[in-house]
């Protein structure tokens, strides 16, 4: 807009006025200085907006995706700017992007769901620099300055609705993820779920980032041979929905009717599987509120500095069942959409 504005006043110096070539040097040399004048402060208001570095465990999952759009709307709101890489999965690849937002000038770092104990690294970075990590389900231990969407709370009820419709006897297929905090905390909630439960059988896969669905087929493909229609009550769980929707891939080209699936995170595609009959349950993570609710807390947490004391800012999950799905869907239509 302003080079188009510079270029009309040229143009009208040059076709409406005298032809002296001094008053068109003079309008070049002062169309020069005004673009240069409004480049120096654009690069400087640039540079005056702070920079949140976020590093996803897998930013193209849909829970991801959501946190990330919670948190690029908190930051629009507080005029930060907001950076996302993909560690893909790798705790290796998380340490060296937090260490690369601390060398960029970052001013808060965002972990999302890698456990602090495997960020050491980026950590020990951060806090050479004074730039406060916070986690996504990453967990609250070492420096960690806040987190949210802690896994266990968020898996209970979906879990406790597997259970209820085993009725305390039969096998379940555990999909798992080890390498995220999330994920591990909710298989030791589903261990302790089950501690008293003798009839209870699991078997458990973990899954990798990227291939959870690929992953979750073919767990189910092997399992499902071992376990026949009628010998038992079935289910199939998985520490978040990707892996469960995999593995409804697999029930659906057998024609099992007969293995309960259950998930956690509430995605738009384990709503959809849900409300058509393929899915009996999960548990909606709003994780878009925790994306936005983070990113909301943390002028307040780089302004405390040092005195800053770390806190848990958890959003309640809800449970999506065969039973609830319509009404969820009217109280929350934007859940299809994500």
């Amino acid at each position: 807009m302003l080079a188009k504005r510079l270029a009309n006043v040229i143009v009208n110096i040059i076709f409406n006025q005298p032809n002296h070539r001094e008053k068109v040097m003079n309008a070049l040399k002062l169309s020069a200085l005004a673009l240069s004048l409004a480049l120096s402060t654009s690069i400087v208001s640039a540079q005056d907006a702070k920079l949140i570095g976020i590093v996803s465990i897998s930013a193209n999952e849909a829970n991801n995706a959501r946190y990330i759009q919670g948190a690029e709307a908190a930051a629009k709101e507080i005029g930060w700017q907001v950076s996302v890489i993909d560690a893909a999965g790798s705790a290796d690849q998380a340490n060296a992007a937090i260490q690369n937002f601390v060398q960029r000038g970052a001013v808060a770092v965002v972990d999302m769901v890698f456990p602090y104990s495997s960020i050491g690294a980026g950590l020990a970075a951060a806090g050479d620099a004074d730039v406060p990590v916070v986690t996504w389900g990453g967990g609250l231990g070492s420096t960690v300055a806040a987190t949210n969407g802690s896994g266990a709370p968020v898996a209970e009820p979906a879990i406790k609705l597997m259970l209820d419709d085993l009725e305390g006897k039969g096998s379940i297929l555990a999909l798992t993820y080890r390498t995220g905090e999330v994920c591990r905390d909710r298989e030791l909630l589903l261990d302790a779920m089950t501690a008293d439960m003798p009839g209870i059988t699991i078997t458990r896969n973990e899954v990798r980032i990227p291939g959870y669905f690929e992953d979750g087929a073919q767990y189910a493909n092997a399992w499902l041979a071992s376990h026949p229609a009628g010998d038992e009550n079935l289910a199939i769980w998985g520490c978040w929905d990707d892996p469960a929707i995999g593995a409804i891939g697999s029930l659906r080209a057998q024609g099992r009717t007969d293995v309960g699936v259950y998930g956690v995170n509430g995605n738009a595609q384990a709503i959809e599987n849900i409300r058509n009959g393929h899915m009996n349950g999960t548990a909606w993570q709003d994780s878009y509120s925790e994306g936005f609710d983070m990113i909301s807390l943390l002028p307040e947490i780089v302004a405390a500095g040092s005195d800053w004391k770390p806190v848990a800012k958890e959003v309640a999950a809800i449970l999506v069942t065969q039973d609830t799905v319509e009404s969820f869907i009217e109280a929350h239509p934007d859940a299809l959409g994500q």
